[in-house]
């Protein structure tokens, strides 16, 4: 039988099931005709109110009561920590257990060929738009990705077809597992979109993460192949040493792949994809940035690598909508345009800005600014991020929620971001929190602004109080 078949409802539990990826999960098993269950801590909407959508039942906090009666397999989230009570019981009561991405493996992948897309930089987006290409062709994929893919206004999707697509997370597996989550997939098909330092949390340098990244070279199934971005030194660097077949697509000259005579569009951009030098197909891809024609070639690429011809994927291209919180237009309001991105690590706020602005010339950029992740709020990239900001016209930053989690002597200050984005000429503010912030945007707003609003997480519900109070509603 094959194991994506629906099969008897046999009882399987998620802790930390709140989490993006295993809510995911949660929603695939239950799809397939299992019952779920789940626990978490401080359960709260949006991932509440879609599991109970789902008629999947949470347990709020972490307790081994959760476990009665005994679920035939425990799945266990990579927040979950060793010393948790319920994850205590599980192992004392030596429960059948597996973590996320081996759950994906067995259950969602099975006997289909994989796609893995991983790096540093890109991936969601690449992920979501190889899922789309793939559905829009009729092949039917299975999919998980680390954000709302709009066209499916989800982050996963079962499927019949022959092929998975998944998001390979670089962070670590579980506390029982401590590689990163793309080593336990074998891709038919894989993609290296960029390697660049990031999860100062679990890696204390560049060489841990170059490490990460040639494990997953490895991974590759027989037969299989890795699209790498070649204009970055350290990833041709990388994969000359090792023997994994590997084809480099970008901007430079003499890559598989080239994305070639880029230019923008009303609403996204066109280029030409050449392959081995020659002209291969014409595009438009309705997202702005070149940093996303490098993901929409990497996702071209590997329908090329699967036998996809580039008239239907032309059509397929222009109907892609994109990804939640990824140059996401919350509306205009009174001539103020409000936009949100997951950008935080410097090389993609550089990016981010850089594409915002070549798509409203003419237009004041403001950029708000939170530093929420756990390499964010360290100083590690307290250089890097005075330079990122160069295509904005104001900058406001607040202070890192919860920077007591890092020891002092590692904080990131954003007191000294704006002191020295000043120092570089540029208009900078800093706000301990988020509701002076967004006092000081409406303060400072002009007609014809676009407002682009940067954060990892949902900083403080931003988007839609800033939307709401220039007299709006977020889309």
């Amino acid at each position: 039988m094959s194991e994506i078949t629906a099969r008897t409802p046999d009882h399987i539990h998620l802790l930390g099931i709140c989490g993006t990826g295993m809510a995911a999960l949660a929603g695939i098993l239950k799809e397939l005709g299992y019952r779920v269950t789940g626990s978490d801590e401080h359960v709260y909407p949006p991932m509440s109110t879609l599991l109970e959508g789902l008629g999947i039942p949470i347990q709020n906090g972490y307790n081994p009561d959760n476990l009665d009666p005994a679920p035939d397999l425990v799945v266990v989230g990579n927040v979950i920590r060793r010393d948790n009570p319920e994850a205590q019981a599980v192992l004392a009561r030596e429960l059948p257990r597996l973590s996320l991405p081996e759950a994906l493996n067995r259950f969602l992948v099975g006997d289909r060929q994989s796609v893995v897309v991983a790096g540093t930089h890109g991936k969601t987006t690449t992920t979501a738009l190889i899922s789309w290409l793939l559905y829009a062709l009729g092949l039917d994929p299975g999919f998980m990705v680390g954000g709302i893919a709009k066209n499916f206004q989800t982050n996963y999707r079962v499927g019949r077809g022959r092929y998975t697509v998944l998001e390979g997370d670089e962070y670590d597996t579980a506390f029982f597992d401590k590689r990163p989550k793309f080593v336990h997939f074998h891709p038919r098909a894989g993609v290296l979109t960029s390697i660049e330092f990031d999860h100062a949390d679990i890696y204390p340098d560049l060489d841990r993460i170059i490490q990460a990244f040639e494990a997953f070279l490895t991974t590759v199934a027989p037969g299989g192949r890795v699209l790498a971005w070649g204009d970055a030194p350290l990833v041709r660097e990388i994969c000359g040493r090792h023997q994994a077949p590997v084809a480099f697509y970008g901007l430079g000259d003499g890559l598989a792949w080239q994305a070639a005579d880029l230019h923008p569009a009303a609403g996204g951009m066109n280029f030409t994809a050449l392959h081995d030098g020659a002209p291969w197909g014409e595009f438009f891809l309705p997202m702005v940035g070149a940093h996303n024609v490098l993901n929409a070639l990497a996702a071209l690429a590997v329908l090329a690598e699967l036998g996809a011809e580039p008239g239907p994927l032309r059509q397929a291209l222009a109907g892609f909508k994109g990804v939640r919180k990824r140059q996401d237009l919350a509306g205009e309001f009174d001539g103020v345009l409000v936009m949100e991105d997951f950008a935080h690590h410097p090389t993609a706020v550089a990016v981010t800005l850089a594409a915002v602005r070549q798509a409203y010339p003419g237009r004041r950029l403001v950029a708000a600014f939170e530093p929420r992740t756990n390499t964010s709020r360290r100083k590690i990239f307290q250089t890097p991020y005075a330079q990122a900001f160069k295509d904005a016209d104001l900058i406001l930053v607040r202070e890192p929620p919860d920077l007591w989690k890092v020891e002092p002597e590692e904080q990131f200050s954003s007191r000294q971001l704006v002191a020295d984005l000043t120092a570089r000429g540029q208009e900078a503010l800093y706000f301990p929190d988020t509701d002076q912030l967004l006092h000081g945007l409406l303060q400072h707003r002009r007609a014809g602004d676009v407002i682009l609003v940067m954060s990892n997480g949902d900083f403080d519900h931003l988007v839609r109080r800033l939307c709401d109070a220039l007299g709006g509603t977020s889309r």
